[in-house]
Formats: C-alpha cells, structure tokens, sequence
C-alpha cells in the first residue's frame, strides 16, 4: 500500500519554498518532508537531486527550515536577526559544494556534482536563504496573513502588498472565510 504525503508548495523562491515544507506553524501544523525519501522527492523537484537521505540529513535539513523561517520571519517585521538561525544557515551554507552555472536561457542555476549528498544541497538552499534575508533581491520578506499559517515569503509582485504565502491555499481559505461569514450574516444576499 502506497502512503500518500501532501503535495508540495512550491514557489518561485527556492528557500522560502523550503519553509514552506513545514505549514499552517499556527494551526494545525502540516509536515511535508516527514521521511527521508520525501525530502530527496522535494530536492529532486526543487532542481537539487541527490541519491539518498539519512535521518541524520533530514533533522539537518529541518534545522535549516526552521533557522530560515526564524531568520526571514524576523526580517520581515524588521526584528533582530536570531544568532542560533544565522550560525545554522552560515554553517549550512558554508559546509555545501555546489557550482552556479549559467543556462543557455541566460538563468543561473545551481549545478552538484555526480553523487553530491544532502549537504551540498542545503548549502545551496542556505545561500539562497543568505542572498534573500540579506535584501540583495528585488523584492520584500512578507508574512502570510493567515492567522494559522504566517509563512515567510518573499514578495516581488509591483506593489509589495501581496498579502499570502499562496493564493491558491491561504489566500482562498481566507476568501471563503469571508464570503460564508457575509452569507451568514446576510443570508438573502446569496440568491
């Protein structure tokens, strides 16, 4: 019998989209990676393949998750940058072999080599983190307005004011939230 995990949030932002492997932090919390098979699916759609995956390389790859989530959560409400966040990304980052290349589309992209580990790919996921928290992207760290999930994201739509980690999840639970609570006050406004 297959075990079913759920689907992946994948954004445009590789280390937001790695956070995001861990939702609704004030709800009912959602864990995306729960194995180490699903982390490696999760690298391997996220352009990051690598063979295997120990338990020891998923609590590793859950402690960056959470030290990029502490870290860009307080970027976004202008706070202190947490030191036992920084020092996990630093060392992440810093520990990864892995090569930017160019495509033939003009686009960076992250290269590991033959046989590369669950390290390297962190390392890359940790720079990532680095080069959004330290605000060389054109955009803004942004927190999801659903009172149950406040996912760190990074916004880059014209007018920064993009209000949801995801449309399609929080921005549409939120909407229908709203809708049923008109309805319920108005319920002849629906006919």
């Amino acid at each position: 019998m297959r075990v079913e995990f759920p689907e992946f949030r994948l954004g445009s932002v590789l280390a937001t989209s790695f956070t995001g492997t861990l939702s609704e932090r004030h709800g009912e919390p959602v864990e995306r990676i729960p194995t180490p098979r699903r982390l490696v699916d999760w690298l391997v759609v996220s352009g990051l393949a690598v063979d295997s995956c120990t338990t020891a390389q998923l609590d590793l790859a859950r402690e960056l998750r959470e030290s990029i989530h502490a870290a860009a959560t307080a970027a976004a409400v202008q706070d202190a940058l947490p030191a036992s966040a920084v020092r996990v990304i630093n060392d992440r980052s810093a520990q990864g072999r892995a090569a930017a290349v160019l495509t033939p589309e003009g686009e960076r992209r992250w290269q590991l080599s033959s046989g590369s580990s669950v390290e390297d790919a962190l390392g890359v996921i940790a720079a990532d983190a680095i080069s959004v928290i330290a605000g060389e992207r054109d955009g803004k760290l942004a927190l999801c307005a659903s009172p149950t999930c406040q996912a760190a994201f990074f916004d880059t739509s014209q007018s920064r004011t993009r209000r949801w980690c995801d449309m399609n999840t929080c921005g549409n639970r939120q909407k229908k939230a709203r809708f049923n609570a008109n309805r319920r006050r108005d319920p002849g406004s629906g006919e």
